[in-house]
């Protein structure tokens, strides 16, 4: 693992770090590789205090492919095993990056640049935010292939865009392209492909420009008060503001 070679690129400028996939001849497609590398990413972002916000992007003509057909046709690496093995080969392989970013507690923007596809939509939904470039497509293609979400995508969608329509994408594996994405409220912004890192970026700075304590508690309070009900979310939120009133950067907002 340690010798694969580098698929998942790491840029930091100032409070923004951005995460390139470049596996080409895969059009960006999970290696078992690759998730360790996103995995590290994640990690290297995390222990940085320099870094603020993380953007989430494709090299190519293609952001995620989702699953290597390639490998799913020869049954290699992830996706070799029979029924009990590939359970275990998803908890402690793809499903490693959802439990991470659960656990990630800097905002996470996704620069949707081309095709989103099965696991690469389900990973743009576990970001935060989500930019498409014009022309960029997405879809829950699994059912297409004769699979389910293995990555937990049924529920990362459903989030985004509700119940029924998540439904009606995961069962009829359409897809969708950027200007209907929007529509769907898949996508936060739809820009011309030349803008799209641009307008991440002048994103990921507007965030980035707030006290990151209030940040990340926001985000974690978010996330943990959805779906619960309203009492934890209350008690979490005057847990969480305990916190925040009591922090520097809330007494430098307020010019004391």
């Amino acid at each position: 693992m340690a010798d694969a070679p580098p698929h998942v690129r790491y840029a930091a400028d100032g409070p923004i770090a951005t995460l390139t996939f470049d596996r080409p001849e895969a059009r960006n497609a999970w290696s078992e590789a690759m998730l360790a590398q996103t995995i590290a990413a994640l990690d290297r972002a995390a222990d940085d205090p320099a870094i603020r916000v993380v953007v989430v992007t494709g090299a190519g003509p293609a952001f995620h492919a989702g699953g290597d057909k390639k490998a799913m046709q020869e049954r290699s690496g992830m996706f070799a095993g029979d029924a009990a093995e590939l359970r275990d080969r998803y908890r402690k392989g793809i499903q490693s990056v959802p439990r991470r970013i659960a656990e990630f507690d800097k905002p996470l923007i996704a620069a949707i640049n081309g095709p989103a596809i099965g696991a690469g939509l389900d990973l743009a939904c576990m970001c935060d935010l989500r930019v498409a470039a014009r022309g960029a497509t997405m879809g829950s293609t699994f059912v297409t292939l004769g699979l389910v979400p293995g990555d937990g995508g049924a529920y990362f969608l459903a989030r985004v865009v509700g119940f029924p329509r998540a439904l009606e994408l995961m069962l009829t594996g359409r897809v969708v392209d950027a200007d209907e994405a929007l529509r769907l409220g898949l996508v936060h912004e739809v820009v011309a492909p030349d803008e799209l890192l641009p307008a991440a970026h002048r994103l990921a700075q507007r965030i980035a420009a707030h006290p990151p304590l209030a940040v990340q508690l926001t985000k974690r309070a978010a996330y943990r008060a959805w779906p619960g009900d309203q009492a934890a979310a209350l008690e979490l939120a005057a847990t969480f503001q305990g916190i925040a009133q009591n922090s520097p950067d809330h007494r430098r907002a307020l010019g004391s």
